[in-house]
C-alpha cells in the first residue's frame, strides 16, 4: 500500500447545494475595486458619512462600563424592547408584547441583528422549498438570495418609471403557493418612497389574499420632508414616511422591520427590530435562539437613546445633495423620484446604447465609481448613486457623469 498522489487524494468536502445557489454581493464586488482606486470618487457605498450621535454613543459606553456584556434575553432586552414597543405604539397603534409572550394574542416584537438578522429569521420562517414570495425589481441584493438558501423562488414585480410597488402590479403575480409581498420604503437602490394610497392598496390586496405584507423601512426615519404624507398614530403631528403599518388592522397582516444603523450612523453595531403577528414573531424568536442568539447587548442600550435624539438637521442636508444630483443628471436621463434614504437610482441614456454595467466601466476609468443596474435588477439599464459622501466630492463626481451622458 502507498499513500496516494497529492492530485489522487479525494475531495475533502463540497458547498452545499444551497450555498451554490447563492451568488456574491455585486456591491463587494464594486467595493473590492474601491479600495484598489483611492483616488476615485467613490458613490457606491450605503454608509453615512456623519458621526454617531453623542447620545447614542453614551448610552452604549455606559452599558458596557456597567457590565452589560453578557447575554440578553433572545427577543431583546427586557426594557429596551419596552422602549421599542412604547415608541411602536405612538407610531402605529399596536400595543406589542416580546415575542412568544404567553396567552398574548396580539402583535409581537424583537431585537433582532440588524434589518438583515430580520429577514433572515422571517425567510426562515415562513418559506418552506418550492414557496414563492414576491418582491420588486430594482430590489435590495440579498432578497433573492435570502430566498435561495431557503430553497424558494422569487417573484419579480416590475415597478416602472416611478419605482413603486403596486397592488395592481402585484395581483397577477400571486399564486397559492406565494407567501409574502416583500417591499422597502425609502427603497434601496431608488429612495423611493411607497405612497400612503399604495401601502393601502398593498395592505388590502396581501390581507385578501391570505399572504404576509413585509415592510422594509429601514430607512423609514431617512424620508424628506417632500416625501412625508403620514403622520404617526399616536402623534398626528409628526410627518414621516408613510407605512402599511399605520393602517387600520395591519398587525394582522404587516411584518415590520426597522433598524438604527443607516439613520444614525451605528450600521456596524448590527441592531434592528421587527414586529407583526403573534405567531411569525414566535417562529423568529425560536430561529434566533439558534442562529443570532441575541442582538449585542450593550449596543441594545446605545439603540434605546436613538428615540431621543433629532435627526433632522442630517435628513435635510441629505436633501440637499439629492436634489443636486436631480438638478444635475435629471435634464439629461430619468432618474426615479428619490424621496429618502441616500440613493439615486439613475437610467443610462439609451442614445449611448450602453449597459448599466458598460456605463459604470466607463464611469471608473473616469475616476467615479457606482453600482452596475445589473446588480438590482434583472434588466442592466441603470445604476446605483449613493450620496452619503462629502458634497464637494459628490459634486465632482456628478459633474464626470454628467459629461459621459453628454
Amino acid at each position: 500500500m502507498h499513500a496516494p498522489a497529492q492530485d489522487e487524494r479525494p475531495a475533502t468536502g463540497r458547498p452545499s447545494a444551497r450555498a451554490g445557489a447563492i451568488r456574491s454581493s455585486g456591491i463587494r464586488r464594486i467595493l473590492g475595486r474601491a479600495a484598489t482606486m483611492p483616488d476615485a470618487v467613490n458613490l457606491t457605498i450605503g454608509q453615512p458619512d456623519f458621526p454617531v450621535p453623542d447620545a447614542v454613543r453614551t448610552a452604549a459606553v455606559d452599558a458596557l462600563t456597567a457590565g452589560r456584556n453578557g447575554y440578553t434575553p433572545n427577543v431583546g432586552d427586557p426594557g429596551v424592547l419596552a422602549r421599542i414597543n412604547e415608541f411602536i405604539a405612538l407610531d402605529t397603534g399596536w400595543r406589542c408584547a416580546p415575542a412568544g409572550a404567553e396567552g398574548h394574542r396580539g402583535p409581537a416584537s424583537m431585537i433582532t441583528a440588524g434589518t438583515s438578522g430580520a429577514l433572515t429569521l422571517a425567510f426562515l420562517s415562513m418559506l418552506d422549498p418550492g414557496d414563492e414570495f414576491i418582491i420588486p425589481d430594482p430590489y435590495f441584493v440579498s432578497y433573492p438570495e435570502l430566498g435561495a438558501a431557503c430553497s424558494a423562488e422569487p417573484v419579480f414585480c416590475d415597478t416602472g418609471a416611478n419605482g413603486q410597488l403596486t397592488a395592481e402590479r402585484v395581483e397577477p403575480l400571486i399564486t397559492d403557493r406565494t407567501r409574502f409581498v416583500l417591499f422597502s420604503t425609502p427603497s434601496n437602490p431608488a429612495g423611493v418612497v411607497a405612497s400612503k394610497q399604495n401601502c393601502a392598496d398593498l395592505l388590502d390586496l396581501c390581507r385578501s389574499r391570505g399572504v404576509v405584507l413585509i415592510s422594509d423601512e429601514i430607512y423609514d426615519a431617512f424620508a424628506f420632508p417632500d416625501a412625508r404624507t403620514d403622520a404617526r398614530v399616536g402623534d398626528p403631528s409628526q410627518k414621516c414616511c408613510p407605512s402599511p403599518a399605520r393602517l387600520p388592522g395591519a398587525e394582522d397582516t404587516v411584518l415590520l422591520v426597522r433598524g438604527f444603523g443607516k439613520t444614525y450612523a451605528c450600521t456596524g453595531w448590527r441592531l434592528g427590530y421587527t414586529a407583526g403577528p403573534a405567531w411569525l414573531l414566535e417562529a423568529m424568536s425560536k430561529f434566533q435562539q439558534y442562529t443570532f442568539v441575541c442582538a449585542p447587548a450593550p449596543l441594545q442600550h446605545g439603540a434605546a437613546a436613538c428615540f431621543g435624539v433629532d435627526m433632522d438637521p442630517f435628513v435635510l442636508d441629505y436633501q440637499k445633495r439629492r436634489d443636486m444630483i436631480v438638478n444635475k443628471l435629471g435634464p439629461l436621463t430619468h432618474i426615479a423620484p428619490p424621496g429618502g434614504a441616500f440613493y439615486a437610482w439613475v437610467r443610462v441614456p439609451e442614445k449611448l446604447g450602453l449597459t448599466g454595467s458598460e456605463f459604470t466601466e466607463k464611469a471608473a476609468e473616469a475616476g467615479v465609481l457606482v453600482v452596475p443596474g445589473g446588480v438590482f435588477s434583472r434588466h442592466d439599464t441603470h445604476f446605483r448613486i449613493s450620496y452619503a459622501t462629502d458634497p464637494s466630492r459628490l459634486a465632482k463626481g456628478l459633474d464626470i457623469l454628467a459629461d459621459l451622458m453628454k
